[in-house]
This record gives structure tokens, C-alpha cells and sequence, in this order.
């Protein structure tokens, strides 16, 4: 793999990661069209270091509020700061579940015919997105939303089903305040990229030389810039009630991946 396509991949990794089109299925597409030639150790660290990126873009974004959720865990000081740590904390539970107790049949879903079911996905996500610019939101997150809200993201793993959507359009379902919503929903992102790529380095599963170290900082970057972009943008979309309009996208790649499936 070349620097173009680890900044393409960067690219498409910094946008579908907070935009409501699925960051999983759009990559399986890309992945498809434009497979790895090798030069990489492993898809694997291109896809941690990508979403490394976003994380990275999360924290500068959001980088009071995390200061702020730190010292309130640091002091133990039990106010608004504290909860919403809480509430991430409680969030994680459902994806960790399933994560955990499903991996093997969520991997042999996908082995014999990703693509279809990325675009049946997409279609799934659309009708979620499509409704919520009629909601009315002025709630805030309760320990019982905040657990509805991981279910999303739980469900989110599937390739195809977008994480932002998904828990983003969940939590205003459940009448959470739009502005709220979307920090929520990148907050409870952290500790599941930051988890994984521990885990992944613990595992020797990230694999860094001489020989991929450009390509791979520049994916990193890549992301990172990107998202920040992109998180700054959605969060506009939210406040403004626009995600009807990803419905429309995700409704027509998803079909057209569905056609390119079965034809």
C-alpha cells in the first residue's frame, strides 16, 4: 500500500466515523475496490491506526470536557462531570457483551458475502436517520438511556450499521437533548477505540517498522485532521436536525451495493 491510498483510507476513516454512513462498511467497500497490495504487515494495523486517528480527533475536539470528566474522577467529586463518566462507563457494557461472546459468529456472518450485507445494512441505517428530524428532544441522558444508547452501539458493530447514527438517532429517540446526544455518542466512542488498540498492542497485532512507518503516520494524520473536521460538522448536522439527508445516501449506496452484490 502506497501513501495515496493509507491517506485515502485516512480520509474515508476521519468522515464515515462521525458522519451517520457507517465508518465499518464504508471501509469493507473501499476494501473491495481498492485491496491492500501487501505492503502492509497486516490490514489489521492500518485499521487500528485509522481509528487511532479518530479517537486522537475526539479528545482535541471534546478536549474541556475530557479534562473536566479526568479531575472529576480523579477527585472522586461526584457532579455532572462524574455521572457522564458513569454513564460512558455503563454504556460500554452491551458492546463489550457482544463483543466478547459473539466475535466468531459476527466474523463467519461476514466471511462468505460481506458486501450485500453492508448494503442491507446501510438501508437499515437510513430508515433509523429518516425519521429523527420529527422528534422533539429536551431530555437529558439517565443511567437507563445511557444503557439504550450502548445497545445502538452494540448493534453498531455489524458492518454497514453506523455507530454515530445509530446511537446518536437512539438516544434521541429517547427524547435526549440534540447537542447532549451527539457528545454522548463521541465521548462513549472513547474507551472502545482506546480498549482496542491497547489490547491489539498487548497482542502484537499492531505492527510498526521501517518499512510501514510513513504510510501508516500518514493514515494517522489523515484521519485525525479529517476528523476533526467532520466532528465539528456533525455536530451542526445534529443541532440542526439534518440527518435525514445521510437517510437519502445511505438508502442509495446501500442499494447500489446490494445490486453490485447480486449482479
Amino acid at each position: 500500500m502506497d501513501i495515496l491510498k493509507a491517506v485515502i483510507l485516512g480520509i474515508v476513516q476521519g468522515l464515515t466515523e462521525f458522519l451517520p454512513v457507517s465508518s465499518s462498511g464504508h471501509l469493507e467497500i473501499l476494501n473491495h475496490f481498492m485491496p491492500s497490495d501487501g505492503a502492509l504487515d497486516s490490514d489489521l494495523t492500518m485499521v487500528v491506526i485509522t481509528h487511532l486517528g479518530t479517537a486522537l480527533s475526539i479528545v482535541y475536539v471534546f478536549r474541556k470536557d475530557i479534562i473536566n470528566i479526568l479531575k472529576s474522577l480523579v477527585t472522586f467529586n461526584r457532579n455532572e462531570d462524574f455521572e457522564i463518566s458513569m454513564k460512558i462507563l455503563l454504556s460500554m457494557i452491551p458492546a463489550l457483551f457482544i463483543g466478547l461472546a459473539f466475535e466468531e459468529q459476527i466474523e463467519a456472518l461476514f466471511a462468505s458475502n460481506t458486501l450485500i450485507y453492508v448494503g442491507i445494512f446501510l438501508c437499515v441505517t437510513a430508515l433509523v436517520l429518516w425519521f429523527t428530524p420529527k422528534i422533539k428532544t429536551e431530555g437529558v441522558i439517565t443511567f437507563p438511556k445511557a444503557f439504550g444508547i450502548g445497545i445502538a452501539q452494540a448493534i453498531a458493530i455489524l458492518p454497514g450499521i453506523s455507530r454515530s447514527g445509530m446511537t446518536i438517532a437512539t438516544a434521541l429517540y429517547l427524547g435526549i437533548d440534540r447537542v447532549k446526544a451527539a457528545r454522548f455518542s463521541f465521548l462513549m466512542l472513547l474507551p472502545v477505540i482506546f480498549g482496542k488498540v491497547i489490547l491489539d498492542v498487548a497482542g502484537g497485532e499492531l505492527v510498526v517498522n521501517s518499512g510501514n512507518a510513513i504510510i501508516l503516520f500518514a493514515a494517522l494524520m489523515s484521519s485525525f485532521i479529517v476528523g476533526i473536521v467532520a466532528c465539528k460538522w456533525m455536530l451542526k448536522i445534529v443541532q440542526n436536525a439534518k440527518l435525514s439527508y445521510f437517510a437519502i445516501y445511505c438508502f442509495i449506496v446501500g442499494a447500489l451495493v446490494i445490486s453490485t452484490s447480486l449482479f
